[in-house]
């Protein structure tokens, strides 16, 4: 089969165009043809090697998967044994590492059936960034109608899904973005647009029940300064850190500015949440 393969990491130069074997379900595992790949900043780190304690869990030299890819979506080809909610000819998405490929191995209960009313572009772009979503404002911040959500970072592939998510349940979604992306993420439910390039998030004299910063290059203490005594700081993925420490520095900061509330309840409260 092709496939995309890279041998070091590096940048985008490092990756080519080859011939590659065509894996074999194992138990509980499904092979697909890939009809979409999804590709994100997750897809970036795993390429470059970046943060440096990445290596640790996907090789330390060289990647130990050379077909890269997180995400995906495509129709079942064969299944392994241990395999029954899932046979040839089914359309699914989900976690598919290797997806750059015309073929994947997934595990079963890493992927589910595509709905019908997604392509399998937008299939292959929901399973990282759906899930992560899901954490942040579901088990994090714990999401109810009537907030107020402040997402930093609206128009990417985590902010786009916050600002649905929020407005599917009954909260109020403030975006910011740039001035290109205003219309995209008004059309996603955001009821307020802040443009970037024109004012900062702490211009407006508004405060926010949740603040979801899925862009990772304003300080904690600037993004909590526009919470509600009571609110919540998640802050998405592992940009703004450096090559050798990651993002522990920012994650250190934010569990300690998030004290044990006492009687009054009345504290904020800061999480980090690594892309799934």
């Amino acid at each position: 089969m092709k496939a995309i393969v890279q041998d070091v990491y590096g940048p985008a130069d490092v990756l080519e165009l080859r011939d590659v074997d065509r894996p074999v379900p194992g138990p509980d595992e499904a092979l697909i043809r890939v009809r979409a790949a999804g590709a994100g900043p997750d897809v970036w780190h795993l390429m470059t090697g970046l943060p440096y304690p990445a290596r640790l869990v996907f090789g330390l030299r060289r990647p130990k998967n050379p077909v890269p890819g997180w995400d995906g979506a495509g129709v079942v080809e064969a299944v392994g044994p241990g395999v029954t909610d899932l046979e040839p000819g089914d359309a699914v998405h989900g976690e598919c590492r290797g997806s750059f490929a015309e073929f994947a191995l997934v595990r079963a209960g890493r992927i589910a059936r595509k709905p019908d009313c997604l392509t399998f572009e937008q299939a292959a772009a929901v399973p990282c960034s759906g899930v992560t979503v899901l954490q942040a404002l579901h088990t994090k911040a714990g999401l109810r109608p009537g907030r107020q959500v402040l997402v930093v970072g609206a128009s990417g592939g985590v902010g786009s899904f916050a600002v649905q998510l929020a407005t599917a349940h009954g909260a109020e979604a403030t975006a910011v973005c740039g001035p290109d992306a205003a219309d995209f993420v008004r059309s996603l439910g955001a009821v307020d647009v802040i443009d970037y390039t024109r004012e900062e998030i702490t211009d407006r004299p508004r405060r926010y029940d949740v603040v979801l910063d899925a862009a990772g290059n304003r300080s904690v203490s600037l993004l909590r300064s526009v919470l509600t005594p009571r609110g919540t700081l998640v802050r998405v993925g592992g940009e703004g850190g450096s090559r050798l420490f990651a993002d522990a520095g920012i994650r250190l900061e934010m569990g300690l500015r998030s004290p044990v509330a006492g009687s009054s309840g009345a504290c904020s409260r800061s999480y980090a949440v690594r892309t799934s």
